[in-house]
């Protein structure tokens, strides 16, 4: 969000969004290295949660609900990414959502919070779904490289009065 609102910010001061958004992700990359967190995923090229999410936001512009205009910021980086590498670099699940929340007006540090509880939300609705199945809780640490256990062997445990 942080990304979009820049880039908002340098077409009120008069720059088109072409030059924001390159403006925006060379000040981006020069603080923060080149990783530029809503774009690409590490094991999917595409995230098919994003294009239905921006979809709904194109349908609340189109019916004046918002203004559309960080969906279009949002498209723009996405598309300057893909140009800039040779291969499409597209918007994931955590760029769709910072469109949906600078659309609804969240500011940049409240919108990191409805993300973490997101997360939170959905974390708890896998680990429910994997306890029902009757399965181990997964993490994202491959069995194989699970740590055995090296603490206190099983004991009785006192039976207080």
């Amino acid at each position: 969000m942080e990304l979009y609102e820049d880039v908002a910010a340098r077409m009120a001061a008069g720059l088109s969004l072409e030059e924001a958004v390159d403006a925006g992700l060379q000040a981006l990359v020069e603080q923060h290295g080149k990783v530029i967190a809503g774009f690409g995923h590490r094991f999917h090229p595409v995230d098919p949660r994003s294009a239905p999410l921006l979809e709904l936001v194109d349908a609340a512009a189109a019916s004046g609900e918002v203004g559309g205009r960080f969906a279009r910021i949002g498209r723009a980086v996405e598309d300057k990414l893909s140009a800039s590498k040779g291969k499409p670099i597209p918007m994931n699940i955590d760029g769709a959502t910072a469109v949906i929340y600078a659309e609804l007006g969240f500011p940049a540090p409240l919108a990191r919070g409805l993300f973490c509880l997101s997360r939170s939300v959905g974390v708890l609705a896998h680990a429910w779904e994997q306890t029902q199945q009757g399965g181990r809780i997964k993490g994202p640490i491959p069995r194989q490289c699970i740590p055995t256990y090296e603490g206190q062997k099983v004991r009785d445990v006192p039976v207080q009065q």
